[in-house]
Protein backbone atom coordinates (compact mmCIF):
# COMPACT_ATOMS: atom_id res chain seq x y z
CA UNK A 1 0.00 0.00 0.00
CA UNK A 2 1.30 3.60 -0.99
CA UNK A 3 2.27 5.97 1.37
CA UNK A 4 0.12 8.94 2.02
CA UNK A 5 1.60 11.12 -0.67
CA UNK A 6 1.27 8.50 -2.99
CA UNK A 7 -2.23 7.44 -1.97
CA UNK A 8 -2.97 11.16 -2.52
CA UNK A 9 -1.69 11.18 -5.76
CA UNK A 10 -2.13 8.45 -7.34
CA UNK A 11 -6.17 8.59 -5.96
CA UNK A 12 -6.65 11.63 -7.35
CA UNK A 13 -4.71 10.59 -11.28
CA UNK A 14 -7.00 8.06 -10.90
CA UNK A 15 -10.41 9.69 -10.09
CA UNK A 16 -9.28 11.85 -13.16
CA UNK A 17 -9.21 8.88 -15.36
CA UNK A 18 -12.36 7.38 -14.22
CA UNK A 19 -13.94 10.69 -15.02
CA UNK A 20 -12.62 11.34 -18.11
CA UNK A 21 -13.81 7.59 -19.23
CA UNK A 22 -16.95 7.62 -17.91
CA UNK A 23 -17.91 10.55 -19.57
CA UNK A 24 -17.46 9.37 -22.58
CA UNK A 25 -19.25 6.49 -22.07
CA UNK A 26 -22.47 8.62 -21.45
CA UNK A 27 -25.13 8.76 -24.51
CA UNK A 28 -25.05 11.95 -24.76
CA UNK A 29 -21.92 12.96 -25.06
CA UNK A 30 -22.52 12.48 -28.63
CA UNK A 31 -21.58 15.99 -30.44
CA UNK A 32 -25.72 17.01 -31.09
CA UNK A 33 -25.55 20.38 -31.63
CA UNK A 34 -22.52 19.65 -33.84
CA UNK A 35 -25.06 17.49 -36.05
CA UNK A 36 -27.52 20.11 -35.98
CA UNK A 37 -25.09 22.68 -37.58
CA UNK A 38 -23.84 20.90 -40.15
CA UNK A 39 -27.79 20.39 -41.01
CA UNK A 40 -28.44 23.67 -40.89
CA UNK A 41 -25.53 24.62 -43.21
CA UNK A 42 -26.06 21.86 -45.75
CA UNK A 43 -29.91 22.71 -46.19
CA UNK A 44 -29.13 26.60 -46.72
CA UNK A 45 -26.10 26.03 -48.55
CA UNK A 46 -27.76 23.21 -50.77
CA UNK A 47 -30.49 25.93 -51.21
CA UNK A 48 -28.91 28.74 -52.33
CA UNK A 49 -26.67 26.96 -54.59
CA UNK A 50 -29.42 25.40 -56.67
CA UNK A 51 -32.13 28.55 -55.48
CA UNK A 52 -34.52 25.49 -53.91
CA UNK A 53 -37.00 27.21 -51.77
CA UNK A 54 -37.84 23.75 -49.95
CA UNK A 55 -34.42 23.13 -48.80
CA UNK A 56 -34.89 26.77 -47.12
CA UNK A 57 -37.93 26.32 -45.68
CA UNK A 58 -36.55 23.09 -44.40
CA UNK A 59 -33.99 24.51 -42.58
CA UNK A 60 -36.50 26.87 -40.55
CA UNK A 61 -37.56 24.21 -37.90
CA UNK A 62 -33.40 23.99 -37.29
CA UNK A 63 -32.86 27.07 -37.04
CA UNK A 64 -35.69 27.87 -34.72
CA UNK A 65 -34.66 24.62 -32.64
CA UNK A 66 -31.11 25.99 -32.36
CA UNK A 67 -32.20 29.44 -31.22
CA UNK A 68 -34.57 28.31 -28.39
CA UNK A 69 -31.37 26.44 -27.22
CA UNK A 70 -29.62 29.24 -27.36
CA UNK A 71 -32.35 31.05 -25.53
CA UNK A 72 -32.83 28.66 -22.59
CA UNK A 73 -28.91 28.06 -22.52
CA UNK A 74 -28.15 26.94 -19.13
CA UNK A 75 -25.75 29.35 -17.00
CA UNK A 76 -22.93 27.83 -14.97
CA UNK A 77 -24.17 25.45 -12.02
CA UNK A 78 -23.24 26.47 -8.67
CA UNK A 79 -24.11 23.44 -6.85
CA UNK A 80 -23.74 22.80 -3.03
CA UNK A 81 -22.63 18.76 -2.80
CA UNK A 82 -22.64 16.99 0.63
CA UNK A 83 -21.90 13.31 1.25
CA UNK A 84 -23.16 11.70 4.39
CA UNK A 85 -22.01 7.63 5.09
CA UNK A 86 -24.35 5.24 7.54
CA UNK A 87 -21.09 4.21 9.10
CA UNK A 88 -17.17 4.81 8.56
CA UNK A 89 -16.67 0.88 8.77
CA UNK A 90 -18.42 -2.55 8.17
CA UNK A 91 -17.76 -5.98 8.49
CA UNK A 92 -17.58 -8.03 4.86
CA UNK A 93 -20.98 -8.15 3.05
CA UNK A 94 -22.45 -5.68 5.62
CA UNK A 95 -24.69 -2.81 3.31
CA UNK A 96 -23.45 0.63 3.98
CA UNK A 97 -25.95 3.54 2.78
CA UNK A 98 -24.25 6.51 1.23
CA UNK A 99 -26.19 9.99 0.85
CA UNK A 100 -25.82 12.93 -1.15
CA UNK A 101 -27.60 16.04 -0.66
CA UNK A 102 -26.93 18.58 -3.59
CA UNK A 103 -28.34 22.32 -3.24
CA UNK A 104 -28.86 25.18 -5.95
CA UNK A 105 -26.96 28.16 -5.19
CA UNK A 106 -27.66 29.95 -8.51
CA UNK A 107 -30.58 30.40 -10.79
CA UNK A 108 -32.72 27.45 -12.06
CA UNK A 109 -31.57 24.07 -14.10
CA UNK A 110 -34.41 23.06 -15.78
CA UNK A 111 -32.53 19.45 -15.91
CA UNK A 112 -29.81 18.26 -14.14
CA UNK A 113 -27.95 14.98 -14.48
CA UNK A 114 -26.17 14.06 -10.98
CA UNK A 115 -24.12 10.62 -10.99
CA UNK A 116 -21.80 9.39 -8.04
CA UNK A 117 -18.94 8.04 -9.05
CA UNK A 118 -18.58 5.06 -6.90
CA UNK A 119 -15.63 2.84 -6.79
CA UNK A 120 -16.28 -0.16 -8.98
CA UNK A 121 -15.66 -3.23 -6.45
CA UNK A 122 -19.13 -2.23 -4.82
CA UNK A 123 -22.05 -4.01 -5.33
CA UNK A 124 -25.41 -1.82 -5.39
CA UNK A 125 -27.81 -3.59 -2.97
CA UNK A 126 -30.73 -0.97 -3.58
CA UNK A 127 -31.34 2.42 -4.75
CA UNK A 128 -29.45 4.44 -8.19
CA UNK A 129 -26.30 5.91 -7.88
CA UNK A 130 -27.37 8.76 -10.68
CA UNK A 131 -30.51 11.01 -10.40
CA UNK A 132 -32.30 13.32 -12.96
CA UNK A 133 -34.05 16.33 -11.38
CA UNK A 134 -34.70 20.20 -11.57
CA UNK A 135 -33.36 22.29 -9.40
CA UNK A 136 -34.73 25.72 -8.60
CA UNK A 137 -32.34 28.51 -6.52
CA UNK A 138 -32.25 27.52 -3.16
CA UNK A 139 -33.66 23.66 -3.62
CA UNK A 140 -31.88 20.41 -2.72
CA UNK A 141 -32.38 17.56 -3.78
CA UNK A 142 -31.21 14.15 -1.74
CA UNK A 143 -29.57 10.66 -3.81
CA UNK A 144 -29.37 7.87 -1.82
CA UNK A 145 -28.04 4.33 -2.74
CA UNK A 146 -26.84 1.01 -0.51
CA UNK A 147 -23.76 -0.73 -1.17
CA UNK A 148 -21.78 -3.75 -0.23
CA UNK A 149 -18.30 -5.41 -0.95
CA UNK A 150 -15.37 -7.12 0.08
CA UNK A 151 -12.52 -6.37 2.27
CA UNK A 152 -11.06 -3.29 1.46
CA UNK A 153 -10.75 0.91 1.85
CA UNK A 154 -12.82 2.63 -0.75
CA UNK A 155 -12.58 6.05 -1.29
CA UNK A 156 -15.39 8.63 -2.89
CA UNK A 157 -14.27 11.69 -3.96
CA UNK A 158 -16.08 13.14 -7.09
CA UNK A 159 -19.84 13.49 -8.45
CA UNK A 160 -19.96 14.28 -12.17
CA UNK A 161 -22.86 16.87 -12.53
CA UNK A 162 -23.97 17.46 -16.44
CA UNK A 163 -26.31 20.67 -16.66
CA UNK A 164 -28.74 21.08 -19.58
CA UNK A 165 -31.96 23.20 -21.33
CA UNK A 166 -35.09 21.19 -21.97
CA UNK A 167 -34.05 20.51 -25.30
CA UNK A 168 -30.76 18.80 -24.59
CA UNK A 169 -28.45 20.49 -27.08
CA UNK A 170 -26.04 22.58 -24.44
CA UNK A 171 -24.88 20.69 -21.65
CA UNK A 172 -22.56 21.74 -18.95
CA UNK A 173 -20.58 19.43 -16.77
CA UNK A 174 -18.36 20.02 -13.85
CA UNK A 175 -17.28 17.42 -11.51
CA UNK A 176 -17.69 18.40 -7.57
CA UNK A 177 -15.69 17.01 -4.79
CA UNK A 178 -17.00 15.37 -2.13
CA UNK A 179 -15.26 12.93 -0.28
CA UNK A 180 -15.86 9.79 1.73
CA UNK A 181 -14.28 6.64 3.34
CA UNK A 182 -15.37 3.14 4.54
CA UNK A 183 -13.69 0.46 5.32
CA UNK A 184 -15.15 -3.03 5.31
CA UNK A 185 -13.09 -5.17 8.02
CA UNK A 186 -12.04 -8.66 7.73
CA UNK A 187 -13.95 -11.50 9.53
CA UNK A 188 -12.60 -12.12 12.66
CA UNK A 189 -13.12 -15.91 13.45
CA UNK A 190 -12.30 -16.52 17.13
CA UNK A 191 -10.48 -20.00 17.49
CA UNK A 192 -10.54 -22.02 19.96
CA UNK A 193 -6.93 -21.76 21.44
CA UNK A 194 -3.56 -21.41 20.05
CA UNK A 195 -0.92 -22.88 22.40
CA UNK A 196 2.44 -20.44 22.31
CA UNK A 197 5.00 -21.21 24.53
CA UNK A 198 7.53 -17.70 24.41
CA UNK A 199 10.75 -17.40 26.15
CA UNK A 200 9.63 -14.21 27.88
CA UNK A 201 6.50 -13.20 29.24
CA UNK A 202 5.06 -10.24 31.48
CA UNK A 203 3.73 -9.55 34.80
CA UNK A 204 0.09 -10.12 34.49
CA UNK A 205 -1.74 -13.20 34.79
CA UNK A 206 -2.87 -15.33 31.68
CA UNK A 207 -3.63 -18.18 30.09
CA UNK A 208 0.29 -18.83 28.72
CA UNK A 209 2.66 -21.22 31.27
CA UNK A 210 5.15 -20.14 32.54
CA UNK A 211 7.09 -23.08 34.39
CA UNK A 212 7.14 -21.53 37.54
CA UNK A 213 5.31 -22.20 40.52
CA UNK A 214 2.18 -20.20 41.65
CA UNK A 215 -1.43 -19.86 41.57
CA UNK A 216 -2.64 -21.55 38.76
CA UNK A 217 -4.80 -24.31 37.47
CA UNK A 218 -2.67 -27.11 36.42
CA UNK A 219 -0.42 -29.20 38.83
CA UNK A 220 3.44 -28.08 38.90
CA UNK A 221 4.81 -29.57 41.95
CA UNK A 222 4.53 -29.63 46.26
CA UNK A 223 6.53 -27.69 48.68
CA UNK A 224 6.60 -26.92 52.02
CA UNK A 225 3.53 -25.13 53.83
CA UNK A 226 4.35 -21.43 54.26
CA UNK A 227 1.99 -19.03 56.34
CA UNK A 228 -0.89 -17.74 53.99
CA UNK A 229 -1.23 -21.02 51.52
CA UNK A 230 -4.82 -22.22 51.22
CA UNK A 231 -5.80 -24.82 53.50
CA UNK A 232 -7.48 -26.37 49.99
CA UNK A 233 -4.03 -26.71 48.73
CA UNK A 234 -2.45 -28.99 51.66
CA UNK A 235 -1.44 -32.39 50.05
CA UNK A 236 -2.37 -35.15 52.51
CA UNK A 237 -0.38 -37.63 51.57
CA UNK A 238 3.06 -35.99 51.51
CA UNK A 239 2.11 -34.47 54.76
CA UNK A 240 0.95 -37.77 56.34
CA UNK A 241 4.40 -38.71 55.85
CA UNK A 242 6.33 -35.66 57.83
CA UNK A 243 4.31 -35.57 61.13
CA UNK A 244 5.82 -32.19 61.77
CA UNK A 245 5.71 -30.42 58.68
CA UNK A 246 3.04 -29.79 56.14
CA UNK A 247 3.12 -29.89 52.61
CA UNK A 248 1.31 -28.25 50.20
CA UNK A 249 0.26 -28.24 46.50
CA UNK A 250 2.18 -25.94 43.85
CA UNK A 251 0.21 -24.59 40.57
CA UNK A 252 2.32 -23.65 37.69
CA UNK A 253 2.08 -19.70 36.78
CA UNK A 254 0.11 -18.32 33.70
CA UNK A 255 0.79 -15.35 32.18
CA UNK A 256 -0.03 -13.38 29.07
CA UNK A 257 3.03 -12.73 26.38
CA UNK A 258 3.68 -10.12 23.89
CA UNK A 259 2.50 -11.45 20.36
CA UNK A 260 4.18 -9.66 17.33
CA UNK A 261 1.40 -10.84 14.28
CA UNK A 262 3.83 -10.70 10.54
CA UNK A 263 1.79 -10.22 7.27
CA UNK A 264 3.46 -11.06 4.41
CA UNK A 265 2.26 -8.58 1.94
CA UNK A 266 4.97 -8.73 -0.66
CA UNK A 267 3.25 -9.23 -4.30
CA UNK A 268 6.07 -11.94 -5.19
CA UNK A 269 5.21 -14.29 -2.63
CA UNK A 270 1.21 -14.21 -3.58
CA UNK A 271 -0.43 -16.55 -6.15
CA UNK A 272 -4.02 -16.43 -7.98
CA UNK A 273 -6.77 -18.67 -9.08
CA UNK A 274 -10.08 -18.43 -10.13
CA UNK A 275 -11.76 -17.94 -6.45
CA UNK A 276 -9.16 -14.60 -6.04
CA UNK A 277 -6.33 -13.86 -4.08
CA UNK A 278 -4.15 -16.43 -1.78
CA UNK A 279 -3.51 -12.69 0.10
CA UNK A 280 -6.89 -12.29 1.03
CA UNK A 281 -6.88 -15.81 3.30
CA UNK A 282 -3.38 -14.73 4.86
CA UNK A 283 -5.52 -11.39 6.16
CA UNK A 284 -8.59 -14.27 7.51
CA UNK A 285 -6.03 -16.33 9.73
CA UNK A 286 -4.19 -12.62 10.84
CA UNK A 287 -7.49 -11.30 11.94
CA UNK A 288 -8.41 -14.64 13.35
CA UNK A 289 -4.62 -14.92 15.44
CA UNK A 290 -5.04 -11.23 16.49
CA UNK A 291 -9.00 -11.88 17.60
CA UNK A 292 -7.99 -15.36 19.47
CA UNK A 293 -4.40 -13.79 21.22
CA UNK A 294 -5.88 -10.51 22.33
CA UNK A 295 -8.91 -12.41 23.86
CA UNK A 296 -6.90 -14.57 25.92
CA UNK A 297 -5.14 -11.02 27.18
CA UNK A 298 -2.03 -10.66 25.48
CA UNK A 299 -0.58 -7.39 24.49
CA UNK A 300 -0.74 -8.07 20.10
CA UNK A 301 1.14 -5.75 17.43
CA UNK A 302 0.61 -6.08 13.80
CA UNK A 303 3.19 -5.57 11.07
CA UNK A 304 2.39 -5.49 7.42
CA UNK A 305 5.40 -6.43 5.73
CA UNK A 306 5.47 -5.33 2.32
CA UNK A 307 6.85 -2.62 -0.06
CA UNK A 308 6.88 0.26 2.87
CA UNK A 309 6.37 -0.08 6.97
CA UNK A 310 2.49 -0.63 8.34
CA UNK A 311 3.13 -1.04 12.25
CA UNK A 312 0.22 -1.51 14.80
CA UNK A 313 1.81 -0.59 17.90
CA UNK A 314 1.33 -3.57 20.59
CA UNK A 315 -1.42 -3.06 22.89
CA UNK A 316 -4.44 -4.88 24.91
CA UNK A 317 -8.54 -5.40 24.59
CA UNK A 318 -11.11 -4.18 21.84
CA UNK A 319 -9.47 -1.30 21.08
CA UNK A 320 -6.39 -2.92 20.24
CA UNK A 321 -8.84 -5.36 18.27
CA UNK A 322 -10.32 -2.46 15.78
CA UNK A 323 -6.94 -0.84 15.66
CA UNK A 324 -5.62 -4.36 14.07
CA UNK A 325 -8.78 -5.07 11.86
CA UNK A 326 -8.74 -1.47 10.52
CA UNK A 327 -5.47 -2.30 9.38
CA UNK A 328 -6.27 -5.25 7.72
CA UNK A 329 -8.93 -3.69 5.63
CA UNK A 330 -6.37 -0.95 4.61
CA UNK A 331 -3.45 -3.64 3.77
CA UNK A 332 -2.51 -3.68 -0.20
CA UNK A 333 0.19 -5.28 -1.59
CA UNK A 334 2.95 -4.09 -3.43
CA UNK A 335 6.82 -5.00 -4.28
CA UNK A 336 9.96 -3.16 -2.95
CA UNK A 337 14.03 -3.95 -3.20
CA UNK A 338 14.21 -3.58 0.14
CA UNK A 339 11.41 -5.62 1.41
CA UNK A 340 12.03 -7.81 -1.54
CA UNK A 341 13.36 -10.66 1.15
CA UNK A 342 12.50 -10.95 4.62
CA UNK A 343 16.20 -9.78 5.70
CA UNK A 344 15.16 -6.40 6.42
CA UNK A 345 12.48 -6.99 8.89
CA UNK A 346 13.00 -4.79 11.54
CA UNK A 347 12.97 -7.09 14.36
CA UNK A 348 13.82 -4.12 16.73
CA UNK A 349 9.55 -3.33 16.99
CA UNK A 350 8.90 -6.94 18.77
CA UNK A 351 10.50 -7.17 22.26
CA UNK A 352 13.45 -9.62 22.58
CA UNK A 353 12.16 -13.05 23.56
CA UNK A 354 8.74 -12.76 22.49
CA UNK A 355 6.55 -14.53 20.36
CA UNK A 356 6.25 -13.92 16.51
CA UNK A 357 3.78 -15.44 14.18
CA UNK A 358 4.24 -14.92 10.74
CA UNK A 359 1.57 -15.75 8.09
CA UNK A 360 3.17 -16.28 4.50
CA UNK A 361 3.25 -18.43 1.63
CA UNK A 362 6.86 -18.27 1.92
CA UNK A 363 9.75 -17.53 -0.65
CA UNK A 364 12.87 -19.61 -1.08
CA UNK A 365 14.82 -17.31 0.38
CA UNK A 366 13.04 -16.62 3.49
CA UNK A 367 14.10 -19.66 5.66
CA UNK A 368 17.25 -18.28 6.27
CA UNK A 369 16.17 -14.91 7.85
CA UNK A 370 13.06 -16.88 10.19
CA UNK A 371 16.56 -19.36 11.90
CA UNK A 372 18.85 -16.17 12.19
CA UNK A 373 15.12 -14.67 14.59
CA UNK A 374 14.74 -18.55 16.42
CA UNK A 375 18.27 -18.03 17.40
CA UNK A 376 18.19 -14.84 18.91
CA UNK A 377 16.05 -16.15 21.36
CA UNK A 378 12.12 -15.38 18.96
CA UNK A 379 9.76 -18.03 19.44
CA UNK A 380 8.02 -18.79 15.79
CA UNK A 381 5.28 -20.01 14.86
CA UNK A 382 4.55 -20.19 10.92
CA UNK A 383 1.42 -20.32 9.25
CA UNK A 384 1.89 -21.05 5.41
CA UNK A 385 -1.11 -21.08 2.80
CA UNK A 386 -0.16 -23.11 0.37
CA UNK A 387 0.38 -21.08 -3.08
CA UNK A 388 1.00 -24.82 -4.58
CA UNK A 389 -2.11 -26.15 -4.24
CA UNK A 390 -4.64 -22.75 -4.44
CA UNK A 391 -2.97 -21.66 -7.68
CA UNK A 392 -2.94 -25.76 -9.43
CA UNK A 393 -7.00 -25.13 -9.03
CA UNK A 394 -7.12 -22.44 -11.90
CA UNK A 395 -4.67 -24.30 -13.97
CA UNK A 396 -5.87 -26.68 -17.02
CA UNK A 397 -5.87 -30.48 -15.89
CA UNK A 398 -2.80 -32.04 -18.01
CA UNK A 399 0.09 -34.33 -17.31
CA UNK A 400 2.66 -31.01 -17.79
CA UNK A 401 0.86 -28.94 -14.97
CA UNK A 402 0.37 -32.22 -12.58
CA UNK A 403 3.96 -32.38 -12.92
CA UNK A 404 5.26 -28.93 -12.38
CA UNK A 405 2.74 -29.15 -9.32
CA UNK A 406 4.20 -31.99 -7.92
CA UNK A 407 7.75 -30.72 -7.97
CA UNK A 408 6.82 -27.18 -6.66
CA UNK A 409 5.07 -28.94 -3.69
CA UNK A 410 8.55 -31.11 -3.00
CA UNK A 411 10.50 -27.87 -2.80
CA UNK A 412 8.41 -26.42 -1.07
CA UNK A 413 7.96 -29.37 1.26
CA UNK A 414 12.02 -29.12 2.09
CA UNK A 415 11.09 -25.35 3.24
CA UNK A 416 9.03 -26.44 5.77
CA UNK A 417 11.41 -29.26 6.87
CA UNK A 418 13.97 -27.19 7.34
CA UNK A 419 12.48 -24.60 9.53
CA UNK A 420 11.30 -28.04 11.42
CA UNK A 421 14.13 -28.48 12.20
CA UNK A 422 15.39 -25.20 13.30
CA UNK A 423 12.93 -25.74 15.71
CA UNK A 424 10.35 -23.24 14.54
CA UNK A 425 6.87 -24.13 14.56
CA UNK A 426 4.72 -24.70 11.00
CA UNK A 427 1.54 -25.01 10.14
CA UNK A 428 0.65 -25.99 5.71
CA UNK A 429 -2.67 -24.54 5.55
CA UNK A 430 -4.62 -25.83 2.29
CA UNK A 431 -6.71 -22.83 2.54
CA UNK A 432 -9.87 -24.82 1.03
CA UNK A 433 -10.36 -25.98 4.37
CA UNK A 434 -11.11 -23.59 7.32
CA UNK A 435 -8.42 -21.58 9.45
CA UNK A 436 -10.35 -22.45 12.50
CA UNK A 437 -10.21 -26.47 11.84
CA UNK A 438 -6.69 -26.31 10.49
CA UNK A 439 -5.59 -24.25 13.65
CA UNK A 440 -7.56 -26.99 15.76
CA UNK A 441 -5.81 -29.65 14.47
CA UNK A 442 -2.21 -28.53 14.47
CA UNK A 443 -1.97 -26.92 18.03
CA UNK A 444 -4.14 -30.09 19.38
CA UNK A 445 -1.06 -32.02 17.79
CA UNK A 446 1.64 -29.87 19.35
CA UNK A 447 0.28 -29.95 22.38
Amino acid sequence: MPNLSEKKSGGNLAGFRETQKHLKSLPFYQPRLLLLNLLIYGLVLGGLATLNGTLLALALPFIIYLGAGLLFEPEEPRLKVSRYLSADYAVQDEPVTIKLTITNEGSRLEEVLVEDLTPTPLELLDGQTNLLTTLSPGATVELSYTLRGKRGAYRFSKVLITVSESLGLFQKRRVILAAGQFLVLPEATRLRRVEIRPRRTRVYSGLIPVRQGGPGIEFFGVREYQPGDPLRWINERASARHIQTLFVNEFEQERIADVGLILDARQQSDAYAPEGSLFEHSIQATAALADTFLNEGNRVGLFIYGHYIDWTFPGYGKVQRQRILLALARAEQGDGHVFATLEYLPTRLFPARSQLVLISPLLPADPEMLIKLRARGYRLLVISPDPVTFEQKGLPVNREVELAARLAQLERGLLLNKLRQAGIQVIDWQVETPFQEVAHLAFSRFQ
